[in-house]
């Protein structure tokens, strides 16, 4: 028999899967699709390069899949590691009309809500399919659904428009910055600290490209656009990672920094790339040759989240209206795997419960007034897809 689940109890059932990014999703996908076959709708998956995570997609009535809705969420989550949580992460806690876990406002409520409406879904049949997009990796560069998104264009008809939920507490977002994550290495010349004029040091190396990336981020900030809506309202760099050395008393012949861009939907990351490359051959890299001629500075992409840009006419933002009653709409800083579906020509906005104040924090959390509105959502669009 077909298990029933509020969207409080199914999100119990999320929290309980440790689906850090670092490690496998196929726990929670294996019970998805479970949960779904139960309700007689097929799955299908498309899975790593490596085998260990997958991505989920899935139709309520598959007899018409034209024209449909996708409800796209993902089911990884950010670690825990160093922060310090009054409950354990992966077992929902109530307290203060709030639920606490890790994921609850990034995003597994979503998902929840989602699944909890299947049985509605069921109970007479849909005027416009709604299809279930579940991905893997989206906290580490949207890995995962670049490869749903060409199962899609290769297996199915195309869908009407997309809804990514993340958290936006039921607000229409129609533009989102981009997120651009790059990994810098830079190789010198080991010595022993006591000659370190034989040596070409890494990590002064890497300490003179992160001031040059703080240069160009003032430049950046310098010229924010007078009607930008974003907070804050120019593209951002950031530097997350370094890494390198071997003790402390060898010079360090290598260094790792991990940097970020999130940029406004008109800036062109190529030519900042371009720009940053061209100022550390010069700066850096000709006083490392000096020592050591073998030295060398090189920048690779790790992964790109495109930005998400408002559309003129959008059915989508036109759908999230019609649902809410609301005809506000809203940017946000972070980025969704909404920028992905739209550069594939999907129309795309992001709306779903909870607040990204909440998301990557301690004691993540979700209000319960924010579960009803996310359940509510679904409730209604699952009643306009029927009527």
């Amino acid at each position: 028999m077909a298990s029933r689940y509020t969207t409080l109890e199914m999100l119990e059932r999320l929290i309980a899967f440790d689906t850090v990014s670092s490690k496998s999703n196929l726990g929670i996908i294996d019970f998805i699709e479970d949960y779904l076959r139960s309700w007689g709708i097929a799955s299908h998956r498309t899975p790593s390069t490596e085998g260990n995570k997958a991505n989920l997609w899935a139709t309520v009535d598959p007899q018409d899949m034209t024209d449909g809705i996708v409800l796209s969420g993902h089911t990884d989550v950010v670690p825990v590691t160093d922060q310090s949580w009054h409950s354990d992460p992966f077992i929902l806690t109530k307290k203060d009309n709030k639920v606490f876990g890790r994921g609850t406002a990034d995003m597994k409520t979503f998902i929840a809500a989602v699944l909890a409406g299947v049985p509605d879904m069921m109970k007479k049949p849909l005027r416009v399919p709604l299809h279930f997009a579940f991905s893997y990796d989206e906290e580490v560069g949207c890995l995962g659904v670049p490869r749903l998104i060409q199962d899609v264009v290769r297996r199915l008809p195309r869908p009407r428009l997309v809804i990514v939920g993340e958290p936006t507490e039921m607000t229409l977002v129609v533009a989102h910055k981009g997120v651009h994550q790059f990994r810098t290495t830079f190789i010198g010349r080991s010595a022993h600290s006591s000659s370190p004029q034989l040596g070409a040091n890494a990590i002064v190396a890497a300490a003179e490209a992160i001031l040059i990336l703080q240069d160009m981020a003032a430049q950046l900030r310098q010229s924010t656009p007078k009607d930008s809506p974003f907070d804050p309202p120019f593209s951002t760099i950031g530097v997350g990672i370094i890494e390198g050395g071997t003790a402390g008393n060898v010079v360090p012949a290598r260094c790792t920094l991990h940097w970020d861009v999130r940029n406004l939907p008109d800036l062109d990351v190529d030519a900042l790339v371009t720009q940053f490359e061209q100022r550390s051959a010069i700066e850096i890299l000709s006083k490392l040759h000096q020592v050591a001629p073998e030295a060398t500075v090189y920048t690779e992409r790790v992964a790109s989240i495109p930005p998400l840009s408002p559309e003129s006419d959008s059915p989508a933002a036109e759908l999230i209206q019609l649902l809410t009653g609301r005809n506000d709409t809203h940017v946000v800083a972070y980025g969704t795997e909404g920028g992905l579906f739209q550069a594939a020509g999907f129309s795309c906005v992001v709306c779903g419960p909870g607040n990204i104040a909440q998301a990557h924090q301690a004691n993540e959390f979700i209000t319960l007034a924010q579960v009803d509105a996310g359940t509510k959502f679904i409730k209604d669009l699952t009643d306009w897809a029927q009527s």
